[in-house]
């Protein structure tokens, strides 16, 4: 008897968008990965934009505030909702599944990435329009952009870090619990000035920090923050390992 032969993979092209759009919706479909994605970081804005906690000479308060709400947009795709989606992929063998199909691994990967990619540019460019027409932001959106896809790469790959290695009950509360300390101690709402002082030390070398200290000093004209972007670029470098190694398909 004759075996089956084996199922051909699909040409390369088809599958990635076929396996792109699927990502898409399950990024987009939920409700709770909509309010964390896109709801929680425009109240962010709009909540603290009048508060009075900003340090005196850093201008307007929406100077201080976009760029660490761009922060807290790029954290929640790549750590909150990609981890947690990948973990409970790997929980329900889902990965394991599309790791045994025709389609190949490294094209689930570029999938994942592509749209959370796309998802993270959706972010940018309501917040930016956001800050622009109601708030008055001025800025250069320019000189952020590598800085901004420095810390998508940085935060996906804790997101992934986090998934690979941990069950999907603790990835789902680590990545959660993460997401609150970075809102709090991480530098994006409230100044790192305001921390307790043996705090303040601890603060400023976290990627949240990194990154929004970054930012505000390309989106407002200055100088390139070297030092932060050396700095995020080492936690990227480090995270990247770490997913590589630790992650798992099943």
């Amino acid at each position: 008897m004759t075996p089956a032969p084996l199922p051909r993979a699909a040409p390369w092209p088809r599958a990635f968008r076929a396996q792109l759009r699927v990502e898409l919706i399950l990024l987009l479909r939920q409700g709770e990965n909509l309010l964390v994605i896109l709801v929680l970081p425009i109240v962010l804005l709009a909540l603290f934009d009048g508060a009075r906690i900003f340090p005196s000479g850093s201008g307007r308060p929406i100077d201080f505030l976009l760029p660490g709400v761009l922060t807290v947009a790029l954290m929640s795709t790549g750590m909150v909702t990609l981890g947690i989606s990948t973990a409970y992929q790997r929980y329900y063998r889902v990965l394991k599944r599309l790791g045994g199909a025709p389609l190949p691994r490294a094209t689930l990967v570029g999938a994942k990435a592509a749209a959370v990619l796309l998802v993270e540019v959706g972010q940018v460019a309501l917040l930016v329009l956001i800050g622009w027409l109601l708030f008055g932001w001025s800025g250069t959106l320019a000189p952020g952009l590598p800085i901004m896809a420095l810390g998508a790469l940085c935060f996906a790959a804790l997101g992934l870090t986090l998934a690979g290695a941990l069950r999907a009950e603790l990835t789902l509360g680590g990545a959660n619990g993460l997401y609150l300390v970075f809102l709090v101690v991480g530098g994006v709402v409230l100044p790192i000035s305001h921390l307790p002082n043996w705090l303040q030390p601890l603060a400023a070398i976290l990627p949240p920090a990194a990154l929004s200290s970054a930012l505000r000093s390309a989106l407002g004209g200055g100088a390139l923050p070297g030092a932060q972007v050396a700095l995020l670029g080492g936690w990227t470098i480090v995270l990247g390992v770490l997913a590589a190694t630790l992650f798992r398909w099943e």
